[in-house]
């Protein structure tokens, strides 16, 4: 039986390798499905193309179970613990402030339920969305965000509305009780501290891409 890490040699990752962890999620769930019971790290970072030192220092900050020399990690007991870190096993209820077309097609993306999230509501100022529902999601009046927050308990906000709309919403879901955000707008939000923002811009992303391709 491997020998489980006592809780003083537990590590803290970095955000890199925090942001690597889905990678080595998704590498070991394709082993297990093929029927490979245990993996080195070797195995992982050739796979992924990372180097094995890496991929090392990154497994050993979240495996309760030493890796056996020359053998690897049992695949099923890592997968557990990278799930356990990153909080999949942990049920997130959020909501999504804007309906539009990113905000349609983050609700209806079913992988979010694979780490845990759930999206709980979507709001919006349209007349013509407001009780209609996108998934099976309810869609309602953003003047209710604040108040539904705050009864059922949502701590994460995901913003996908226009650029302008943006700063509002923050504000209307720190009022409602949120701790973070998932920030689609092209905007730095102001929120108070404790508040954890998340941007995700793709227009900067495109821009690389379309710079890499014109070059």
């Amino acid at each position: 039986m491997a020998e489980k890490k006592s809780k003083e040699t537990e590590a803290y990752l970095t955000i890199q390798a925090l942001q690597r962890m889905p990678y080595y999620l998704h590498c070991l769930e394709q082993a297990r499905d093929e029927g490979i019971l245990v993996m080195s790290a070797t195995s992982i970072a050739n796979t992924l193309g990372l180097g094995d030192v890496l991929v090392r220092k990154d497994i050993g900050a979240v495996s309760t179970m030493k890796g056996k020399p020359k053998a690897g990690f049992q695949v099923n007991e890592l997968i557990e613990d990278i799930q356990n870190y990153m909080g999949c096993n942990d049920r997130k209820s959020a909501v999504i402030a804007g309906a539009g077309s990113l905000g349609t097609a983050l609700l209806r993306n079913d992988e979010f339920e694979e780490y845990g999230l759930f999206i709980s509501a979507a709001f919006d100022i349209r007349p013509e969305l407001i009780g209609t529902a996108v998934a099976g999601i309810p869609v309602y009046h953003v003047d209710e965000m604040e108040a539904f927050c705050r009864k059922e308990g949502i701590r994460l906000g995901i913003i996908t509305t226009p650029l302008g709309a943006a700063q509002g919403a923050a504000d209307s879901l720190v009022r409602g009780g949120i701790r973070a955000i998932w920030n689609f707008a092209l905007v730095n939000l102001a929120v108070p501290e404790g508040i954890l923002v998340q941007n995700e811009n793709l227009a900067s992303s495109l821009a690389m891409l379309s710079h890499h391709i014109r070059a």
